[in-house]
Order: C-alpha cells, then structure tokens, then sequence
C-alpha cells in the first residue's frame, strides 16, 4: 500500500517522540560521552543512540526507503530518502544551551516534503508536510498553524545570521555586514531556532553558511508551508547539497538575495 504524506509525517512525528526522549535524558549528564569527529565537530552518545533508534524504527515502517544520517552515513536508495539530524545544536546539547533538537525529514525525488523539527529543552516540536500546512506544538498547549511575517521592507525586518566565522570563510562576511545594516534589527538566534522563529513570524529572515543536507532538510518544509520561502545564497531551490540557505517570509528573498550576492 502507498504512504501518503500524511503518513509519512505520523512516521516523523513518532520518531521525533522517541528521540526526545533519548537526547532530553542525556542533556546536563555529568557522564554524557563527547568526542570530536574528523572535522573536529563535536559528537555525543546521544546523537548515536537517537540516530540508531530512528534508523531502526524506519527499517520496520519504511523499510524501501533509504536514510542519510549525520553520524551514520548513507544506506539505502530511492526516491524516498529520509534525511535526519539526531541532535541539531550539539555543542549547544554539551553546553548547556537548550537550543538544540532533532531535525527528521522525507525528500522525495530530491524535494522535502515532510519535516519535524523536536526541541524537548524548549518545550517545542514544530512540522509540515507538503500541502497540510505547518504547525508548532508547545508543552500543555494545543497545536497552532503557522504563518510567516508580513514584513515587506528591509528597514522593518530582523534577521538572524548564525555564525560570522562562516560568512567570514566563504567569503559573504561584506554581504552580511551590507544586509546588517539595512535591516532594523540583527541577532544570531542559532541553528534549528532562527528558521522556526521565522516560521513562527518572530523574525523575518535566517540565513547561514557551512550546512549539510541534515542541517537543512528538515526545515524546508516547515518554512514553506508557512509561507516563507527557502533557497542557497545564489537563489537555488531544493540546494539540500548546497553550503549555505537563505529563509525569509517570502516578500523580503529577493532583496535579501540581492544583498548577499558577490559584487
């Protein structure tokens, strides 16, 4: 029997259950494991053993689909592949912050369609499936649809821009200090956070550089069936394999675009 989309984020939404309940029982233990990866990123017992659970728990629902995982790698293929961030925010996780979460998406033939977003330390768990809307879910709260901003000048917008090292290393830090300037307000808010308070219509733009396939997928969907709009830095929809994601109410992208490219 064929999943539709609507199934396909009962799927999610349970995973995202599970991993909460792993990760929110790790976050502040004294004997939690941290070790650094290849790319000097840091890693924990948590981010394995959510990852796990999820990769087993997709083997028996959806067992034709392939996964992509940040700590496991590939396995599978298709035009079903599931794309997934145990712990978004990890050095956030190690530290303290309580900015971190799961990030669980469905891409099919190279377009995200269903994406949950689960932050158990902020009481949030925030989802979208293509055509059934985005919703955030708070802890004793019933769910409410979301809708981006309808701000429509640079000047009245805030903007949050994660990491100037970044923007700095690939060569955009003129472009964000540009865009910085024009906006009314900037703040780096920080991973899964910024892009689900544009969601939200707290902000108005979030955009970074130095992301993967897990850290962006997720939140396409969210954003969009919003009503914001999401693409790389040079305009390009669906860049999961991209470095960099631009995410605005929809009104402000062009501008923002215009903003950031290279003189």
């Amino acid at each position: 029997m064929t999943s539709t989309l609507a199934d396909d984020l009962a799927v999610a939404l349970v995973l995202a259950a599970e991993a909460d309940l792993i990760a929110i029982d790790r976050y502040r233990s004294q004997d939690l494991d941290v070790q650094l990866k290849p790319d000097r990123s840091q890693v924990t017992d948590a981010d394995r053993r959510v990852e796990k659970i999820i990769r087993e728990h997709l083997a028996d629902a959806r067992p034709d689909d392939a996964v992509l995982g940040e700590e496991f790698g590939t396995e599978g293929a298709g035009s079903r592949r599931w794309i997934v961030d145990p712990i978004d925010g990890t050095s956030n996780f190690v530290r303290g912050v309580p900015i971190w979460g799961a990030l669980i998406s469905l891409v099919i033939d190279g377009v995200p369609e269903v994406g949950v977003v689960s932050a158990p330390a902020l009481g949030k768990r925030w989802w979208a499936a293509t055509g059934h809307g985005a919703w955030l879910q708070e802890a004793g709260r019933e769910p409410r649809r979301l809708r981006v901003s309808g701000i429509g000048e640079l000047a009245e917008a805030s903007f949050s821009y994660n990491s100037l090292k970044h923007w700095d290393q690939y060569g955009r830090l003129d472009q964000l200090v540009d865009l910085g300037r024009t906006v009314e307000r900037t703040r780096a808010f920080g991973d899964l956070w910024s892009y689900m308070l544009l969601a939200e219509g707290a902000i108005d733009i979030a955009a970074e550089f130095d992301v993967k396939p897990w850290d962006i997928a997720a939140l396409v969907p969210i954003v969009r069936e919003a009503g914001g709009r999401v693409t790389d830095v040079d305009g390009t929809e669906n860049a999961l394999d991209t470095l960099s994601i631009v995410a605005t109410n929809g009104l402000l992208h062009d501008a923002v675009l215009g903003r950031l490219a290279r003189s």
